[in-house]
């Protein structure tokens, strides 16, 4: 390995290196640097000063390296009460509260370069990976080609109190170009811009941009790059145990000697080693992460396919910022889980808190960070249960079924007309309605955005006027917010309907099924709905809406493909509209004849509706056997 302290003349303590493969001149780069204390000059030799401070810290953190790194083996962790770090000088110079609740003993997440980060990062606006998800930065110098770059890197670092890793160090025309991934380096970095010198005494430029993953991130690992890896992971893998140990990887000796960069918070990189597993040991119980620099789970969640059966995940001593990363392995039926030494793990106020977030995404969890929980309390069914098939519709009486079926005919034939205006007559003086879609994160994302800045989802919106706003109150507000809605075409042969509540004075009904959008501009979309009907009598035995809830989300692929299809109706086909009188023998000749609404009422229609006529040619064909089953169905 080429030594690299001459790179760095004036640190006191250089504690690792390792070579670059991503630099094509075959130059490496510092990985990690800690100093007690460190003088600095210039180019020509001329001093600059001491620096001290934080970075003494580091070097005694960095005394517990050896130890740190063997804590991940196969059998698990040891327990962060074995071997703390004192970070109280730390935390009084800067002016921490001692007074903040560490779960299991953590350290605290302002510990090592943090501080820094605070300093040279936020408190001058700099948001780093919080700024548009923009995680990584290009450092620029103009002119930077006439210098040498051992030169050029060194002097930067002289003065930059953050050792950065300068990746990809790259020319285009008569600049040079490098990445860094750390937040508050690219910061110090850019105001350095100016301060050093050459020998001709003109000042260095250095110009920084944000941006998103770099192109040489995206691409494939090279075939021998993956046979390294693949190496290299059977080494670490105990077949005894089906554990996975890849702690500290990026400074296995293996990968180092070979020029191969392994960082796992590299999406080629983490991807490599997903599809190692997946091809090679899918049966993987004990997964260790350890010591990655991880600080975001999106790039671990194909775990779930890759290795279904894995049970003990250690992500410790890594930069995972937040507990809402943990939603994306959810997927994994974890019952160990390694999480100390992480920023997440400062964020809770006290141990119950912290044990009850983990276990919202993992309630099978049984040993969280070495330490053994509760036993959790679990609802779920281990054999594999067939959910009864849907029955349909339920009406609880052919009377309500009919007063139900010529309100929908009715009410969605106005609806789907393209004008909405004489549903006033549908709806009380006094009515309320509300719309509601799922939880959507990403709103801009959201393909029912028509509907989503009216959506009063009480989960998402929790000002009390905000929601007191989207309640469309009085039926003339309510029906002139729905003429507001896109234009639909509902799917009567899809509707299900479900009465809840049913009294003299009082009718609920939940009525669901799928409509299609129809816009000139759009191809027509299929969306599924769910709606909440609560009525009371009307003239005319009618109904009269009071309480009106719809409910829209995205349709199923199956659902998509079965709309408008014209499949046999979930419910029986709609009446025309009859009179009361008609109304009223219909409903006691089904009672009599116990035959369903259909097949009773074409056999009043058949006589003229006289009752008695059709209640005697009835009993003839009953008799001769000669009326359907179907006939009684309802």
């Amino acid at each position: 390995m080429t030594q690299y302290r001459e790179w760095y003349p004036n640190l006191s303590v250089i504690t690792r290196v390792c070579s670059s493969s991503s630099d094509p001149s075959g130059s490496a780069v510092v990985r990690e640097v800690w100093s007690t204390e460190s003088s600095f000059t210039d180019h020509d030799g001329h001093w600059l000063g001491v620096r001290q401070g934080w970075r003494s810290i580091k070097a005694s953190l960095h005394s517990h390296s050896a130890h740190l790194q063997n804590r991940g083996t196969a059998s698990g962790p040891r327990s962060k009460f074995q071997d703390s770090v004192d970070v109280s000088v730390m935390g009084s110079q800067y002016g921490m509260s001692q007074q903040r609740f560490i779960p299991y003993g953590r350290s605290s997440k302002r510990g090592e370069g943090q501080m820094e980060k605070i300093k040279g990062g936020k408190a001058h606006g700099f948001k780093g990976e919080d700024a548009g998800g923009n995680d990584w930065f290009k450092i620029t110098i103009p002119y930077g080609t006439k210098y040498d770059k051992k030169w050029l890197l060194t002097s930067l670092q002289n003065l930059c109190p953050i050792a950065f890793i300068p990746l990809h160090y790259s020319t285009e025309g008569h600049k040079v170009n490098f990445y860094v991934e750390d937040a508050a380096a690219a910061s110090t970095l850019s105001k350095l811009s100016r301060r050093v010198t050459d020998s001709e005494g003109n000042r260095v430029v250095v110009l920084m941009n944000c941006c998103s993953s770099p192109p040489f991130l995206q691409s494939e690992l090279k075939p021998q790059d993956l046979e390294h890896l693949k190496h290299c992971m059977s080494k670490r893998f105990d077949a005894s145990q089906k554990s996975l140990d890849l702690n500290s990887i990026h400074t296995d000796s293996d990968l180092v000697s070979h020029d191969f960069e392994m960082t796992l918070n590299r999406k080629n990189c983490m991807q490599a080693v997903i599809k190692i597993i997946q091809e090679n040991i899918p049966e993987l119980l004990c997964l260790n992460l350890s010591n990655n620099k991880l600080r975001k789970l999106d790039d671990i969640a194909e775990l779930v396919n890759a290795a279904p059966n894995l049970q003990s995940l250690n992500l410790s001593h890594n930069e995972l910022k937040s507990d809402q990363e943990l939603g994306k392995v959810k997927g994994l039926r974890l019952v160990e889980l390694w999480l100390d030494r992480n920023p997440l793990c400062d964020d809770f106020k006290d141990q119950t808190t912290y044990i009850s977030a983990v276990r919202e995404r993992f309630p099978r969890l049984l040993r969280l960070d070495g330490h053994v929980l509760p036993p959790p309390i679990c609802f779920e069914v281990e054999t594999h249960t067939n959910i009864p098939p849907c029955k349909g519709s339920h009406f609880v009486s052919n009377e309500i079924q009919g007063v139900i079926q010529r309100f929908l005919q009715h009410y969605y034939c106005v609806y789907d007309s393209g004008d909405r205006q004489p549903l006033l007559e549908a709806y009380h003086d006094g009515a309320c309605f509300s719309l509601s879609l799922p939880s959507i994160n990403h709103p801009s994302r959201c393909r029912l955005k028509d509907y989503h800045e009216h959506s009063h989802n009480i989960k998402n919106i929790k000002e009390p006027s905000t929601r007191l706003q989207l309640l469309k109150r009085t039926r003339l507000t309510v029906v002139a917010f729905l003429n507001e809605l896109p234009k639909t075409q509902h799917d009567m042969n899809s509707v299900t309907v479900d009465v809840n509540t049913y009294s003299r004075t009082l009718l609920a009904f939940t009525v669901s099924g799928v409509f299609k959008e129809a816009d000139d501009k759009l191809r027509d979309r299929v969306r599924a709905f769910s709606r909440v009907f609560i009525t009371i009598p009307a003239q005319n035995s009618g109904l009269c809406i009071v309480n009106d809830e719809l409910y829209v989300r995205n349709a199923t692929s199956k659902e998509i493909h079965g709309a408008f299809a014209a499949p046999a109706p979930s419910i029986s086909p709609v009446l025309p509209t009859l009179t009361a009188s008609q109304q009223e023998m219909l409903s006691a000749f089904s009672q009599k004849s116990e035959m369903n609404l259909e097949w009773s009422q074409k056999c009043l229609q058949d006589n003229a509706w006289d009752f008695h006529q059709a209640a005697q040619i009835f009993t003839e064909l009953k008799a001769q056997g000669k009326i359907p089953e179907a006939a009684f169905i309802k």
